[in-house]
């Protein structure tokens, strides 16, 4: 070995970063946020893991003072989904 540490974190290194987050998340979601999340992930994780992330990052700016609620949460999906949203004009030849 020539001393270097791998770019790939380890496996312990991936569950602590998943336990900091899911403890993040507990303090700063409503139980039926939370449970949006869950929901969300199953059909678009990464959606899923991009509003995750910008919470974790507000309440580590300290930008985030109190718990969202699911109303909070169905808000910020709604804004992302308008987002993505794609127009298909169809042209007949």
């Amino acid at each position: 070995m020539s001393g270097y540490e791998s770019a790939k974190p380890s496996k312990e290194e991936e569950e602590e970063r998943r336990l900091l987050k899911l403890q993040i998340l507990k303090i700063y979601l409503t139980s039926e946020a939370r449970q949006r999340l869950n929901n969300v992930r199953m059909v678009r994780p990464e959606i899923a893991d991009f509003v995750e992330n910008q919470i974790i990052q507000l309440a580590s700016t300290g930008k985030l003072k109190r718990q969202i609620t699911d109303e909070e949460v169905k808000q910020i999906l709604s804004n992302i989904a308008e987002r993505e949203r794609r127009e298909f004009k169809i042209r007949r030849i």
